[in-house]
């Protein structure tokens, strides 16, 4: 099955990814429930895994780095990324009217209220702006979902392992060993995980955050990792050290949207502050 092959958008919003993944990962939940992942998905979750599991082979990865990662799409202030970002908004998902913004601040003011250095609460604001990626016509499987290294065996504590029995890569036997085209302990830096918006917003905000962030921004979504402990056999020492702030940073990612609506007019001076702190005028994206 080629990407190609594929239009169907199986999720009513992107929202509903991260409603699901935020229910499979509940706290107080155990091990053998958040487990059980076809109890708890609904029928687009389900195609959705379909499709990213099929279609995210390491010529897919390879070629979206090449497109995207040189950073020639467009510059943007921070606000102008996050007012695009808006546009994601679908009416036609009726268990929110949550802007995005307003997804972005109930984040970052969770971790600015419990205290976390300020570069935190950028991280937490910033987090999501790489699913622009979906303005740019990238189908939803290519923007959101768990991720995961390609080009090596994949791990059975990924989402619905069994969809990977329709990936292409499934036929080449270099793919299908324990290290892949990796070395053991290479470390995650040279590690070609699956595509989507975690990997675009580190590119394009690494130089100016500190390294715990470029962690949290890179591999928020990497739960076969920091949920359960998969690839370790990739990782080295530094990247298991650095894994304690994507654990710190995944229950802000994950529970706040119950969190009280943020009224964007109170809080933008201290945004407007925040991101002058860190970032240039315009980013490149």
């Amino acid at each position: 099955m080629h990407a190609s092959e594929i239009a169907i958008e199986p999720l009513k919003s992107l929202d509903e990814w991260d409603d699901y993944v935020a229910t499979r990962y509940q706290q107080g939940k155990s091990e053998e429930e958040f487990r059980n992942y076809k109890a708890d998905a609904n029928p687009g979750v389900t195609e959705f895994y379909r499709q990213n599991h099929a279609c995210q082979t390491v010529d897919f990865v390879l070629s979206k780095e090449a497109e995207y990662l040189p950073l020639r799409r467009r510059k943007m202030t921070m606000w102008d990324a996050l007012d695009y970002l808006n546009t994601l908004v679908d009416d036609s998902d009726p268990d929110t009217d949550l802007s995005q913004i307003e997804h972005l601040l109930q984040t970052s003011e969770a971790i600015r209220r419990d205290g976390h250095p300020r570069w935190m609460v950028l991280a937490g604001l910033t987090h999501d702006l790489g699913k622009v990626l979906c303005l740019y016509g990238e189908p939803q499987w290519a923007v959101v979902g768990d991720t995961f290294p390609v080009g090596c065996a994949w791990s059975s504590e990924i989402v619905f392992p069994e969809f990977f029995a329709a990936n292409p890569d499934r036929k080449v036997p270099e793919y299908q060993t324990q290290y892949g085209i990796y070395e053991p302990n290479c470390g995650l830096e040279k590690v070609h995980m699956s595509w989507g918006h975690d990997e675009y917003i580190y590119r394009v905000t690494r130089d100016y955050l500190p390294e715990p962030a470029h962690y949290m921004l890179r591999y928020h979504s990497f739960y076969p990792a920091h949920r359960h402990g998969a690839y370790r056999h990739l990782m080295n020492r530094h990247d298991v050290q650095m894994f304690d702030w994507v654990q710190k940073f995944n229950p802000y990612d994950l529970y706040s949207k119950g969190a009280t609506r943020p009224i964007l007019s109170e809080v933008k001076p201290y945004y407007e502050d925040l991101i002058a702190e860190f970032y240039p005028s315009e980013l490149q994206f």
